[in-house]
């Protein structure tokens, strides 16, 4: 099978979030399971043609927006280590920019539109001039959800070359719509029909991650829960509807990670190696975490978050929640950045608690593996949360993780409880999103700690969890046969 994955980004040429993550390491699964897989993206400044081996080509493609076109050159390159191409188109008016989405204030750019109805478009128009045509294409997010709606809506899926392709478009987060005012709707290339209630019409605006749910042949999320949350309008950010009515289209696939980066026994960034097995060079990655964050080395629960700090995260009860975790014999490790106010206050709370509370505002990959490693518990009290990697990074290095029981959360992390205790329980699990049901987690967890036996069990539990790729992967190949054969059976117009 020929698949074409279309991401704003990926993992390791450009990143911001998980969605980078994904589009780096479904393909290359797909790719080890005998699929023959290829990549579009933008060449953003921060890719490096160099360092990463990319060329230049002398195919350019014309791409219509709004009374005008604008020119993407293509360039050619490859995952590392597992040599899957990857196109990258580059328009530098409208990518050679700090930023991938925002400028260093953190405002979407105004152009945001115009730059990835471009790259939508160009990934589809560059396919005949390369030579290569897809049996699917997958397109993540709302950055490529015009993608799926060219094919669906415009005249573009009418031509020969694309009429027996299957379209899958996977939601990584609802929140994430890319809305625009109507006025900007020619910056989408698409015909005045596509812009109405049942097209890409939001409200008055257009809203692009709408154009991907109605207009491609399957659609997935990333875990199950998931999938059922966004159909409810607690969770459904306005397009609940919308999803219903697509149910029978729509898959939670649970996100894998790559075993071979998250692994205790190889990380280079760890003090010590270890596995399920032999677990005392763990003890020796948890002091090397207090030495290097100036905690006391005390055998107490040392807990660890890395995420980004806003609402989303859970930052508003953690901050509500520690007062009374501050009085608690712990420590607390968290890393990130985010939101100006919830940083001003973790800064706050740690010049009052520098022996129990350690906060690193920045973006450190090598920090983060040694809190994956280092602490004993990692705490995500997540409001929402599509799929989350970081409880399955932490179980994978036998750290226990406290979660709210949300979206893959839910999927993925079994509440110790008598009748789960002994033999597949693998974290703490609570309901109520409330710094009260935060706190007796922790209790709990603190509790357990305390039965060397009972936590031995739940790291050894948590690190045979499988939650590699290639699980996933075969889940995605089965989504992408129906949305060819969706394609191959619906009539031509």
């Amino acid at each position: 099978m020929n698949i074409l994955c279309v991401a704003s980004e990926v993992e390791p040429f450009a990143k911001t979030g998980g969605l980078a993550d994904v589009a780096g390491a479904l393909p290359a699964a797909l790719a080890a399971l005998g699929h023959e897989v290829r990549l579009a993206m933008p060449l953003y400044r921060q890719v490096d043609p160099r360092r990463w081996g990319f060329r230049p080509t002398e195919i350019r493609v014309e791409v219509p927006v709004g009374t005008r076109a604008v020119e993407a050159r293509v360039w050619e390159g490859a995952l590392p280590r597992r040599a899957v191409p990857i196109y990258c188109l580059e328009a530098p008016a409208l990518f050679d920019r700090d930023g991938l989405y925002q400028d260093a204030h953190g405002a979407d750019y105004p152009d945001n539109l115009e730059r990835f109805s471009v790259f939508s478009q160009a990934s589809l128009r560059m396919l005949p001039l390369v030579g290569w045509r897809p049996d699917v294409i997958h397109c993540h997010d709302w950055q490529a959800a015009l993608g799926c709606a060219h094919l669906a809506l415009g005249p573009l899926g009418q031509e020969p070359f694309f009429s027996s392709v299957g379209t899958v478009f996977t939601v990584h987060n609802l929140a994430y719509q890319g809305l625009f005012p109507a006025t900007q709707w020619p910056l989408t290339a698409l015909p005045p029909s596509a812009f109405t209630m049942q097209g890409l019409e939001f409200y008055g605006q257009v809203n692009c991650l709408k154009g991907g749910l109605v207009s491609a042949g399957v659609l997935t999320t990333v875990s199950p829960t998931y999938s059922r949350e966004i159909q409810t309008p607690k969770f459904g950010c306005g397009l609940d509807g919308v999803l219903r009515t697509r149910a029978g289209d729509l898959t939670g696939i649970l996100n894998g990670i790559d075993p071979e980066v998250w692994d205790p026994t190889t990380d280079p960034h760890l003090a010590s190696r270890y596995t399920a097995e032999k677990l005392a060079g763990k003890s020796l990655c948890k002091l090397a975490l207090q030495q290097r964050q100036r905690l006391p080395e005390r055998h107490e629960l040392l807990i660890g978050m890395v995420q980004r700090l806003v609402e989303q995260k859970g930052i508003d009860i953690l901050l509500q929640a520690l007062e009374p975790l501050m009085a608690l014999p712990l420590q607390l490790v968290i890393l990130g950045t985010g939101e100006a106010a919830y940083e001003r206050s973790l800064r706050q709370w740690a010049r009052r608690f520098p022996d129990r509370l350690a906060v690193a505002l920045a973006f450190d990959n090598a920090l983060a593996h040694q809190i994956e490693a280092g602490a004993d518990a990692f705490l995500m009290p997540s409001r929402f949360e599509p799929c989350g990697l970081n409880q399955m990074y932490s179980m994978r290095f036998g750290t226990v993780p406290i979660v709210r029981r949300v979206g893959g959360l839910a999927d993925t992390v079994v509440d110790v409880n008598p009748t789960t205790a002994a033999k597949t329980a693998t974290g703490f699990v609570f309901e109520e999103y409330s710094a009260e049901a935060l706190v007796d987690a922790v209790r709990r967890a603190m509790t357990a700690f305390r039965d060397h036996a009972l936590w031995t069990r739940l790291m050894r539990t948590g690190m045979r969890q499988d939650f590699s790729w290639a699980r996933s992967a075969r889940d995605y190949i089965t989504v992408y046969e129906r949305a060819i054969a969706k394609r191959r059976a619906a009539p031509s117009s």
